[in-house]
């Protein structure tokens, strides 16, 4: 009987369904694309960190096609639901602490979740091109609309012609304060990072 009882635990973990499996998966999987391209992601290299057999990924996924589009479609959802949440409404004549505020909480976003930002944000691989392409002209429209009355507020000459280029200077300094973090360079923390690049873009449009 005890030995029965000690090997319980065991014959639970094998047999853990494909439904709490697939987040597992999902993760293993993130962790290869990040480390070594999308391209090393295979059932076989999953099921390799992971320690289980192919059967086990199997079941999770038909194949590793529909892996790689789950995958996608989970970190693309995370990455736009955070930029929706980052670019909220705010007052029309915005301050520094707005912009700063901004930034601060899209760098939180990243530094909550960094290799889902890292997978998508600006990754040159094919396969994900479409996802960080809707990220970005998500952030685009966003920032437009919200720009524009800022602008306006602000009695910034010739308005609507330069808003095109200060919301693409808005949107890629976004990009560069992401890419920075990300890079681990300079001992930058979401606020310190974000109070800077907010502080720097909002001079900018403000005196455009």
């Amino acid at each position: 009987m005890g030995s029965e009882s000690a090997v319980q635990p065991r014959q639970r973990a094998q047999h853990l369904g494909p439904e709490r499996r697939r987040p597992q998966v999902l993760d293993t999987a993130l962790a290869i694309a990040v480390e070594d391209g999308i391209a090393a992601v295979t059932m076989a290299a999953i099921a390799e960190r992971m320690n289980v057999t192919r059967p086990v990924v199997y079941a999770c996924f038909a194949d590793r096609v529909e892996l790689i589009e789950s995958l996608i479609h989970r970190e693309e959802s995370y990455l736009i639901d955070g930029l929706r949440a980052v670019l909220l409404h705010r007052d029309v004549d915005a301050g520094e602490a707005v912009f700063i505020d901004g930034f601060r909480a899209l760098l939180e976003k990243v530094d909550a979740r960094p290799d889902a930002w890292r997978l998508l944000y600006g990754n040159p691989d094919p396969a994900v091109a479409d996802s960080f392409g809707r990220g970005r002209t998500l952030a685009v429209e966003r920032c437009t609309q919200l720009l524009r009355p800022t602008l306006r507020a602000w009695g910034t000459e010739n308005a609507e012609h330069k808003l095109p280029a200060l919301v693409e200077l808005w949107v890629s300094a976004g990009e560069g304060a992401v890419r920075t973090l990300l890079g681990g360079e300079g001992d930058w923390t979401p606020q310190t990072l974000g109070a800077f690049v907010g502080a720097a873009v909002f001079r900018a449009l403000r005196h455009a």
